[in-house]
């Protein structure tokens, strides 16, 4: 399983993250096999800003990881993405959370993503489409929701779980 975290809270974050996640579903090479719905969520670090809209999709894809997350990066690029300060306000940000049950540390990318299991904003999307998700370790990503629980976070009925999968579409393997 490869996860992916999104998020936004800039210029119509709702619209932002469903593009996203349509943008995602026709990358080359990448299936989109699952998303969460849509959270309403506070954000981490700066409060002088917005709250974020998140969401998390999971992948197959026949991409390497560093061109995977290429990929993502231009498409943070094409929604205007500008980073200004570190967890402050973005108009999209993509994450790779997990890829398959591999520890990734390049100076690029370091997976699974280091802070995921502290953020309800991650957890409980990905929970949701992914129960039984474990850490390249073993551990199970559920285990950790009882320590992040009390994080804000609204279900927002915007967009529903899997509204953009296409169970015909198989270019990946």
């Amino acid at each position: 399983m490869i996860a992916v975290g999104l998020g936004s809270n800039l210029d119509g974050p709702v619209e932002r993250v469903s593009r996203a996640l349509e943008a995602i579903a026709v990358l080359p090479m990448t299936r989109l096999l699952a998303h969460s719905a849509l959270y309403d969520t506070a954000p981490v670090g700066p409060q002088d800003q917005p709250d974020f809209v998140n969401a998390v999709a999971l992948l197959e894809t026949r991409l390497p990881p560093l061109s995977l997350l290429s990929a993502l990066q231009d498409l943070e690029k094409a929604a205007g993405r500008v980073r200004h300060r570190r967890w402050g306000e973005r108009t999209l940000d993509l994450d790779l959370l997990l890829w398959r049950d591999q520890t990734i540390r390049l100076p690029r990318l370091t997976v699974p993503h280091p802070e995921m299991h502290k953020r309800a904003f991650v957890l409980r999307p990905l929970l949701d489409i992914a129960p039984e998700a474990r850490l390249p370790d073993g551990r199970r990503l559920s285990d950790y929701w009882p320590g992040v629980a009390d994080q804000p976070l609204r279900r927002l009925p915007n967009l529903e779980e899997n509204h953009f999968v296409e169970p015909a579409h198989s270019t990946a393997s």
